[in-house]
């Protein structure tokens, strides 16, 4: 992984010195799940005054992205999985290195048959989280 801090980012997570902000990791793409669970977690943010660490894969539109936030006027870091094969493990990773308060994922609409099991990130993801997950339906 590899981290680009947005403008209102402190790498810390830290807004006054020797004060801890909450942060809630999410989990962003630019499909329609990314983009709601990201909605939702600038929503959490806002509401519980905590900062965003948004974990995006290596093809997503960081312009857009940071456009997006910067209007949400919500403290942020952006990182990066590095190639993006193992988002799940990423996305643990980083919100148990930072103590995250919890983690925002987006799911997917799926048929009948695809109902009977939960995408694999997904499912890794709610199982294997050391802190609350909040799962948004696209």
């Amino acid at each position: 992984m590899s981290v680009v801090d947005g403008p209102a980012a402190d790498a810390t997570g830290r807004s006054e010195p020797g004060q801890e902000v909450p942060q809630i990791v999410v989990g962003y793409s630019s499909r329609p799940e990314g983009r709601s669970a990201l909605r939702r977690a600038v929503a959490e943010a806002t509401l519980r005054g905590a900062g965003l660490v948004v974990l995006h894969g290596p093809d997503d539109d960081l312009d857009e992205l940071e456009a997006e936030l910067g209007a949400a006027g919500v403290a942020h870091r952006l990182v990066r999985s590095a190639d993006g094969d193992d988002l799940a493990e990423d996305l643990l990773e980083l919100a148990e290195d930072i103590g995250a308060a919890f983690i925002v994922i987006g799911l997917r609409r799926r048929s009948p048959v695809g109902k009977l099991l939960l995408g694999s990130n997904a499912q890794r993801v709610l199982l294997d989280a050391a802190c609350p997950v909040l799962a948004v339906k696209a």
